[in-house]
């Protein structure tokens, strides 16, 4: 499971700074809450997380391990429950040359960690594998920014977002917060990257697999297999008059 209680317990900080500043939201076309310090910022979009860490060096780290835990303290030092992010449940990548985005494959588990954000005193970041934070960020006004984020989330989802238009078949679908995915296999590959996928406008680097199943009889209708440079996997079908795609969770069915 990636979403477990911790028992209460003292955290060692080593190398943490607490981020004092409070939360703020922003409406704009992609809306998220924030809180911004010297040196680190938190940023929580409608289904991801951006971390950038006091230094670039931290931002690789999460990456190589492809994992960060995000604990939640009712105050300087009790824990009261954590999420392991991990390739299991997100994709975890480096963008815009520096922050780590967490993009939640389930709307479910990212639920919990707004529930989380929300209702507690401050949140500490840290190493997968051991008590060793990245940041500590206080919780201080992020219920009334991250209520106003799940609002402008909700609205922009039950009206349909636009995004760019597309030159292939489109697949759309997914839960609370809908996706628009679509994908090209490239004629001229950039090295082991012979596919471009992309997810609400946001293109990631690609390789096909059209073994994904080994010596496994294949599901009916499957066509391809396409492994994301930050490790997402997307399952391509087509039976008959039926074009779909699975990622994650969830089927995201031909909608162009």
């Amino acid at each position: 499971m990636s979403l477990k209680t911790i028992s209460i317990g003292m955290l060692l900080m080593a190398g943490a700074t607490t981020a004092s500043a409070e939360w703020s939201f922003n409406s704009g076309p992609n809306p998220n809450a924030f809180i911004q310090t010297g040196n680190m910022t938190l940023e929580l979009q409608c289904d991801r997380i951006r971390f950038a860490p006091a230094g670039y060096e931290d931002s690789q780290d999460i990456v190589e391990k492809q994992g960060l835990s995000i604990r939640f303290l009712k105050n300087g030092t009790t824990e009261v429950g954590a999420f392991q992010v991990g390739a299991e449940n997100a994709a975890v990548q480096i963008v815009d040359n520096y922050p780590v985005e967490v993009s939640f494959n389930s709307q479910q588990d990212y639920g919990f960690v707004l529930d989380q954000l929300a209702a507690n005193a401050s949140v500490n970041l840290s190493m997968i594998d051991q008590d060793v934070s990245y940041g500590i960020f206080d919780l201080k006004g992020s219920s009334a920014a991250i209520r106003s984020l799940r609002s402008a989330c909700d609205s922009g989802a039950s009206q349909g977002a636009s995004y760019e238009a597309p030159e292939g078949i489109v697949y759309c679908g997914g839960g609370a917060i809908k996706r628009q995915i679509e994908y090209v296999i490239l004629d001229n590959p950039e090295g082991e990257w012979d596919a471009r996928v992309t997810v609400n406008g946001e293109p990631i680097r690609a390789m096909t697999a059209y073994s994904y199943f080994g010596n496994s009889e294949p599901p009916t209708g499957f066509f391809v297999a396409l492994l994301g440079e930050d490790r997402s996997e997307f399952l391509i079908f087509s039976d008959g008059s039926e074009n779909w795609l699975e990622y994650g969770d969830y089927r995201y069915d031909q909608c162009n």
